[in-house]
């Protein structure tokens, strides 16, 4: 009876037999690069991944050539939004007949008005939108004056001025320089004298202005 001899001995390895992930001994025996670059390496260089990378990039390349050009590029210009400079005005209702607001006399029995005090040249302007009924050029009482005749039958006077810029009959809006202030007439140093009259009765100028 022939005895059968078996003889184990290592097998060779092949290069392309190398395990998919390497083995941390491995690894620590390559000195160039670190331990992830060591992986990747390791990685892309086994013969499985070379031949599914260059079969994929090959059906990448075959596939593009049947996708058309991309029309998506769009002109920077069609982007740009055009915004038109829009002006948005609010008219006021009501208003002090000066920008600077400083009273330095209120109403009473004896001084049917207020006074507001200021600097001659300062720009008057109507409390409301209505119409100029009366022009005064004086050197007594009121000075130079100007009426203005508003809706719900108000009126509202302006004396002291140092110039006028309307004319009886003119529209005016509050908006509308109607003249300057001044110390015409009785007056004792510039400011502008203000009154306002409902139904004819004279109102404190207060209770009409916004607060």
């Amino acid at each position: 009876m022939k005895k059968l001899e078996l003889s184990l001995g290592k097998r060779r390895a092949v290069r392309g037999d190398r395990p998919f992930f390497p083995n941390m001994e491995d690894l620590l025996r390559i000195k160039k690069g670190s331990r992830v670059s060591r992986f990747f390496k390791h990685v892309f260089e086994h013969k499985n991944i070379k031949r599914l990378l260059g079969a994929n990039m090959a059906f990448v390349l075959i596939a593009s050539s049947f996708v058309p050009a991309s029309t998506s590029a769009v002109e920077p210009e069609q982007y740009l939004v055009s915004a038109n400079n829009i002006v948005v005005k609010t008219d006021r209702v009501i208003r002090y007949p000066v920008d600077k607001i400083a009273v330095t006399q209120g109403y009473s029995l004896f001084h049917p008005g207020i006074d507001l005090d200021g600097i001659t040249g300062d720009i008057v302007y109507p409390i409301m939108d209505g119409t100029v009924v009366g022009v005064s050029n004086s050197k007594f009482a009121y000075g130079n004056a100007i009426l203005v005749t508003h809706t719900n039958d108000v009126t509202s006077l302006y004396a002291h001025l140092s110039k006028i810029y309307v004319n009886v009959g003119q529209a005016v809006s509050t908006d509308t320089k109607i003249g300057e202030m001044g110390a015409t007439g009785r007056a004792f140093g510039d400011h502008l004298h203000l009154e306002v009259r409902k139904g004819g009765k004279s109102v404190s100028p207060l209770t009409v202005l916004p607060r």
